[in-house]
């Protein structure tokens, strides 16, 4: 999109290819990319339980490509706080049906959702060309998994794990220890052959953080620009809000729009949501200010 005279982009600029590769396909980042959510359990924060059959989760899907999602992200086990683990086989089984109906039926990048091995290697041979991992390819294996299964890595930052996360985080400065965290994470993946246009990375809003930590980190959210790799920012409906405003999880969609688009004036260039529609118009509105 061409820009008025005189005009330049709002935010941070970025190091990072303007093309993630994600195995054959690839995402053009010149305009924010979103993710759309697929859960597919029954004890997600928001709409667990509702695409646990395969037919309505491809319709969700589908639903979803329609309204400009370029990556569904699909999710087996729950990370929210308190959430129980569930074994790589029960993960397999509920995600591996939607992925391969994904891969048959509609054009679009599917992302899966996990910290195991396993589920990574069989997702991929399903269809899957992005691996998503709330642990950043720390569990035994992960890492080796994802530099050979050569798709895209999204390394997501979280203090502990999704039972305990949010008992009692703390950081001296969480900006600069999340970033140094990240920093890490990159440079692993690198080392082990993972070409930085397939890295991106995800803050991890809510993932072991106080409702101040959130805050300090989309106000900082600039400062892990300088990694040169994208930045996918996860705000959608999360608990900040009714922290904030006190409204339950139907209710956060205007929230969720206004964090979203501060994410993106910070330099997100991914925004995974659960309200493709409304999120796509309000980011198309921004770029119109902005480019």
């Amino acid at each position: 999109m061409s820009r008025p005279d005189g005009a330049r982009r709002a935010g941070p600029e970025s190091t990072a290819s303007p093309v993630l590769r994600l195995g054959p396909r690839s995402i053009p980042l010149e305009r924010v990319a979103l993710m759309g959510v697929l859960n597919i359990t029954p004890d997600s924060f928001s709409d667990g339980g509702r695409y646990v059959r395969p037919a309505a989760a491809l319709a969700h899907a589908a639903e979803m490509v329609e309204q400009g999602a370029a990556i569904i992200d699909v999710g087996g086990e729950s990370t929210r706080p308190g959430a129980q683990p569930v074994s790589a086989d029960e993960e397999i089984d509920r995600v591996l049906p939607v992925i391969e109906a994904l891969a048959k039926e509609v054009d679009v990048a599917i992302s899966i959702d996990t910290t195991k091995p396993e589920v990574m290697r069989a997702a991929v041979a399903a269809g899957a060309v992005l691996i998503n991992d709330v642990l950043a390819l720390r569990a035994p294996g992960a890492l080796e998994a994802a530099a050979a299964l050569d798709v895209g890595i999204c390394l997501m930052h979280m203090q502990g794990e999704p039972r305990t996360m949010q008992a009692n985080p703390r950081y001296d400065d969480v900006v600069r220890e999340v970033g140094a965290f990240l920093r890490g994470r990159v440079e692993a993946a690198l080392a082990a052959g993972i070409a930085r246009e397939r890295l991106l990375i995800d803050p991890g809003f809510g993932f072991g953080k106080t409702l101040e930590h959130n805050l300090a980190l989309l106000r900082g959210l600039g400062s892990f620009s300088d990694l040169g790799v994208p930045i996918l920012a996860g705000l959608s409906r999360k608990s900040m809000i009714a922290k904030v405003l006190g409204l339950p999880v139907e209710e956060r969609l205007p929230a969720s729009l206004a964090l979203a688009l501060v994410a993106v004036q910070n330099g997100a260039r991914i925004l995974r949501v659960h309200d493709v529609a409304a999120t796509r118009d309000a980011v198309r509105m921004w770029e119109a200010v902005y480019y």
